[in-house]
């Protein structure tokens, strides 16, 4: 079963790899490396991940309690 699984795996990831592909235009043409509003959602992430942190300290300290 597991080889079947594999294979269907990869043929899955080969499906999206070549619909995500995009060769038309030249490099001027394509869209910037960066999209608007990501030094934004950079800054969320970032604080998403410093709350949990400090909820895991407080979890870990209400633990050791």
């Amino acid at each position: 079963m597991r080889p079947k699984t594999a294979a269907a795996s990869l043929a899955a990831l080969a499906a999206l790899t070549a619909g995500c592909t995009h060769t038309g235009g030249t490099a001027s043409q394509q869209a910037p490396a960066t999209p608007s509003g990501y030094s934004e959602m950079q800054k969320k992430v970032a604080a998403a991940e410093s709350a949990v942190a400090r909820a895991d300290q407080d979890a870990a300290q209400d633990a050791e309690r």
